[in-house]
């Protein structure tokens, strides 16, 4: 969490930022941050203590560092596109693409900060679809966010209609 503190190999002190930038909604679920980097801008050092995943608004490639020193992870995102990642140590985020890179970033609170130890689900266990002015009948939770606002929302289930195009990410593990 934003001003923790913790060191490096070298010992050198860092104080760490949130996993995002803007909280877009939060409730006892999920949180959902946007993150967004224009090209070359670093997101700093930040520990995610909650599985999430991460859908792509604007995609751009990347660069995570890890704080331990181990081989950086190269990506390069594109929009529409989504993926799952476990609780995951120290690391920043590079945007080292021409373009600028933005995201919805949804963290699974309920399999972390809120379990007396975080659970391992399988990436199977949610789904995420992008869809265009449908209307859905959804079985169990969702999270829909909207790629061109900032709407975002936890969906109980049942019927839905979307105008626009959205991402419709399937919490499975809670069914």
């Amino acid at each position: 969490m934003r001003g923790d503190v913790v060191f490096s190999p070298a010992g050198e002190e860092i104080v760490l930022v949130d996993v995002g930038q803007v909280v877009l909604h939060d409730d006892p679920v999920v949180r959902v941050w946007e993150v967004t980097l224009d090209p070359g801008e670093c997101h700093p050092w930040h520990l995610h203590h909650n599985p999430y995943v991460v859908l792509s608004i604007e995609g751009s490639d990347g660069r995570m560092d890890w704080l331990d020193g181990s081989e950086p992870r190269f990506i390069s995102e594109h929009r529409g596109g989504s993926v799952y990642r476990p609780v995951s140590p120290v690391h920043r985020l590079t945007n080292i693409g021409r373009t600028r890179y933005r995201n919805r970033l949804v963290e699974l609170k309920d399999l972390g900060e809120h379990q007396e130890s975080a659970l391992d689900i399988h990436p199977d266990d949610v789904a995420v679809q992008v869809v265009r002015d449908v209307v859905l009948e959804l079985e169990g939770p969702h999270v829909l966010a909207a790629l061109d606002s900032e709407d975002v929302r936890l969906h109980s289930g049942g019927r839905c209609e979307l105008a626009g195009e959205w991402f419709v990410v399937e919490l499975r593990y809670l069914g």
